[in-house]
C-alpha cells in the first residue's frame, strides 16, 4: 500500500498497549497507512494483530533492534512521503493527524514536527517526553515547553502557539521520509533514549526547521524521571547525551561543554550514591567509559554543519536555573 502518510508503531512485547491504544489510532486516523513494526516480540502481539486488525500492516523484524534500529529497518520498507513515529502507549485524539500534515504540506522548510503531548494518567498536565516542544540549554540539557527536568506543568493554554523548537519528541514524531533517510535516520548505536534529539540536531545543523503544533493533541503513558527507572536507562541517557554533544556541537567550545557535562554527571552520580542508588551511580561511570570507547573507535562520526539553525537553543544553564534559582516552568527559565 502506498499512502502519503504512514503511522508507524514500533512494538516489543507490547500487546497490552496495542489492545489499549491501537483502537484510538485507528478511529482517528484516516487517509493514512497504519503499520506495526515488531521487534521480535516473544508475546503474541503479532497473532493479536492478525486476528483483530487485518487493516494494519505488520513488519516483523528478526530481533530486537531497539528504538533506533527498529525504526530504521522498518521505515526502509515503507513508501510514504511522511512518517509518523508513534509510541505504542500513545492515545490519539480526534483530528490529531490533519494539523500536522497541513503544517508539513504548507511549509517546505519544516522537516519534522510534533503535537502537544499530555500525560495519559494526568490529562490536565503535560507529559515528560516532549510536552509542547523540545529545547536545549547551553550545555545540551533537553527540556520542553511544559516540562523542566521532573517538573510537569498544567496545560492552561500557555503553549498553544505553533512555534519553532529544537527537537520533536520520538513519542509522536512527524517527519519527511526523504530527509529522514538523507540524514541517515536514527543513530542505531544509541539503541534507545536521546536518539530523536540527535536526529533533530543533525537536521538543524543542515538548516532545517523543527516545529511544535499544539492544535493537535495526544496522550502518552510514557516514563518519568531518571531516579524511578532502571540503571540501564540511566546508562543510555547519560551516554547518549554525551554522544549527542560530541556529534553535533561545533568544534569551537565543544571540549569545554563536554567537560562541563562530565563534571555535572559526576555530581549526579554522587547524588545517586547518597540516595542509596549505587546501580545508577555505576551506570553513569559505565556510560562515560562507553562514550570514550565510542569516540576513540570512531563509531560516532561528526557531520559538518551547513548553515546550522540554532533556534531552540537557550544560552543559559537549566541546571543552575532549576536547582539554584528554583525555576520550575519553561517561561520562568527563558524569560
Amino acid at each position: 500500500m502506498n499512502k502519503k502518510v504512514a503511522v508507524v508503531i514500533l512494538n516489543w512485547n507490547g500487546k497490552a498497549f496495542l489492545e489499549q491504544f491501537l483502537p484510538s489510532v485507528i478511529k482517528y486516523t484516516s487517509n493514512a497507512q497504519i503499520v506495526v513494526a515488531d521487534n521480535n516480540s516473544s508475546d503474541d502481539s503479532i497473532a493479536f494483530l492478525q486476528t483483530n486488525y487485518s487493516e494494519v500492516k505488520i513488519i516483523p523484524l528478526d530481533k530486537n533492534y531497539g528504538f533506533a534500529g527498529g525504526y530504521n529497518k522498518a521505515l526502509k520498507q515503507i513508501d510514504s512521503k511522511y512518517y509518523v513515529l508513534l509510541n505504542s502507549d500513545v492515545e490519539a485524539t480526534e483530528n490529531w493527524l490533519n494539523p500536522m500534515i497541513d503544517l508539513l504540506d504548507t511549509n517546505q522548510a519544516v522537516v519534522a514536527c510534533q503535537p502537544k503531548i499530555k500525560d495519559f494518567n494526568h490529562k490536565t498536565h503535560f507529559e515528560y517526553a516532549g510536552a509542547s516542544g523540545g529545547f536545549i540549554d547551553k550545555y545540551g540539557y533537553p527540556f520542553c515547553r511544559g516540562r523542566v527536568f521532573e517538573s510537569l506543568e498544567e496545560d492552561k493554554g500557555q503553549y498553544n502557539d505553533v512555534t519553532e523548537v529544537f527537537w520533536a519528541s520520538g513519542a509522536c514524531l512527524f517527519i519527511r521520509a526523504k530527509q529522514y533517510h538523507d540524514i541517515g535516520g536514527l543513530d542505531e548505536f544509541f539503541f534507545a533514549h536521546m536518539e530523536e534529539i540527535d536526529l533533530c540536531w543533525r537536521l538543524k545543523n543542515q538548516g532545517h526547521k523543527i516545529m511544535a503544533c499544539p492544535s493537535s493533541t495526544v496522550y502518552h503513558v510514557g516514563g518519568g524521571t531518571l531516579n524511578k527507572v532502571k540503571p540501564q536507562k540511566t546508562f543510555l541517557n547519560f551516554r547518549n547525551s554525551l554522544l549527542t554533544l560530541h556529534k553535533n556541537l561545533p568544534k569551537k567550545g565543544r571540549f569545554s561543554i563536554i567537560l562541563t557535562r562530565l563534571f555535572l554527571d559526576g555530581i549526579a552520580g554522587v547524588k545517586f550514591l547518597v540516595s542509596g542508588k549505587l546501580g545508577h551511580t555505576w551506570a553513569i561511570v559505565r556510560s562515560h567509559f562507553s562514550f570514550y570507547g565510542a569516540i576513540s573507535q570512531n563509531k560516532q562520526k561528526r557531520i559538518q554543519p551547513k548553515s546550522p539553525n540554532l533556534i531552540g537553543v537557550i544560552n543559559k544553564s537549566i541546571v543552575k536555573a532549576y536547582f539554584l534559582k528554583k525555576c520550575r516552568t519553561f517561561n520562568d527559565f527563558v524569560n
